[in-house]
């Protein structure tokens, strides 16, 4: 059974989300503030968590950025205002999606669904490794090393990377970034991607490629571009 995480200040808003989550077959672990939603995230593991944005103690932007320094698990915004500034910020801090106050309960879930079906899939990838120059990605264990040094990526980074440096020197667009790697029916936002390039791009940036880059084609999308072919 799957464990989704709940965390918004309303306690009737929690008890709607919570009898749809457990209809959908769910155990539901609730929380009221950040404190007790960052307590709640190392006490139970969750599988996917939805996170308001605006709580008392710790927000939901505080609680992300401490959520993604050790973990890659789904996480859906929820935005009482769905001010562009909210969205974006959520996306650069390593959310997956976001939701707008007031939603349906069958909307949410869906979103949830669509999330999950997606990491299933990726979750079904065989042994692979891709070599492109300095550059090794290894699907079997998500490990990626780049001119023999370890570079600490997130699955998901490592899936986009892997993906980007497999059709090396094809630009991709967004939207099919979006299809590859969450899914025909995810129903983020195209920025998901810019913000997983712009966290990829800085820690592969840590260590010198000067043979690859990761480029970004304008009004198009992204492309790894090989730019010296031994």
């Amino acid at each position: 059974m799957n464990t989704i995480l709940i965390a918004d200040d309303n306690p009737q808003l929690l008890n709607i989300l919570k009898t749809s989550a457990e209809k959908e077959g769910y155990k539901v672990i609730l929380a009221e503030d950040g404190e007790t939603a960052l307590e709640a995230f190392h006490t139970n593991n969750p599988n996917i968590i939805l996170l308001d944005v605006m709580m008392p103690k710790l927000d939901g932007f505080q609680v992300c950025r401490e959520i993604r320094k050790e973990s890659d698990v789904p996480i859906i915004m929820i935005t009482a205002r769905g001010e562009d500034f909210e969205k974006i910020m959520g996306l650069e801090i390593g959310a997956d999606d976001y939701i707008v106050k007031p939603f349906s309960p069958g909307e949410v879930m869906a979103r949830v669904k669509a999330v999950m079906r997606r990491i299933e899939k990726t979750d079904d990838i065989t042994d692979r490794i891709l070599t492109v120059e300095n550059l090794q990605i290894n699907l079997a264990d998500y490990s990626v090393t780049v001119a023999s040094v370890p570079v600490a990526l997130t699955k998901r980074e490592t899936d986009m990377l892997w993906t980007l440096a497999k059709g090396r020197n094809r630009a991709y667009s967004r939207e099919s970034l979006l299809d590859m790697l969450w899914g025909y029916d995810y129903y983020g936002d195209p920025r998901t991607v810019d913000s997983h390039i712009k966290r990829l791009r800085s820690k592969l940036d840590a260590v010198e490629h000067k043979t690859w880059e990761i480029r970004t084609i304008r009004n198009v999308g992204y492309k790894f571009e090989v730019l010296h072919e031994k």
